[in-house]
């Protein structure tokens, strides 16, 4: 499939140097950080939130879980996953479980995770299970500006 038309125009858009990083198929992002053979706190994991107000993208690392009653007081929103079907819907042209953490790209709202945004290297899916996007730290952060960075997460 390889990256998705979205997520590549979006990058191309705002001029951003990246590499490609192949991998074996895998799902779950510590798999995938696995099969890739990046640090599992490098690996972007993208975690899609929903409330009435909409959709909301959070960022964290793979190595990471969303503390959800912290992020909900944080941005006093009443935030739960979103739907499966919906994400379908949303990515379209992503392969099932394969988000890449561009909210922006997608029009939706994005937060990063401070664990994240402190890393040198950034991974993260392309819209497929067999390739990652590799960025530094900073062209990351550029590609991420407009999202808040908050402390939401707890280490696995």
């Amino acid at each position: 499939m390889g990256i998705a038309i979205t997520l590549q125009d979006y990058l191309s858009e705002k001029g951003t140097e990246y590499d490609i990083v192949d991998h074996p198929h895998a799902l779950g992002s510590l798999k995938i950080a696995a099969a890739a053979h990046v640090p599992g706190d490098r690996l972007a994991k993208t975690v899609v939130l929903e409330d009435d107000d909409g959709y909301l993208i959070a960022v964290v690392p793979s190595t990471h879980h969303v503390r959800l009653s912290v992020l909900r007081k944080r941005l006093n929103r009443n935030l739960r996953l979103a739907k499966e079907l919906d994400l379908a819907h949303l990515f379209k042209d992503c392969e099932f479980g394969a988000i890449p953490p561009v909210g922006q790209a997608y029009g939706i709202e994005t937060v990063i995770s401070e664990d994240l945004a402190q890393q040198a290297d950034i991974y993260f899916e392309a819209g497929d299970h067999m390739e990652l996007i590799h960025l530094s730290g900073s062209q990351f952060l550029e590609l991420m500006s407009g999202a808040d960075q908050l402390q939401f997460t707890r280490h696995v």
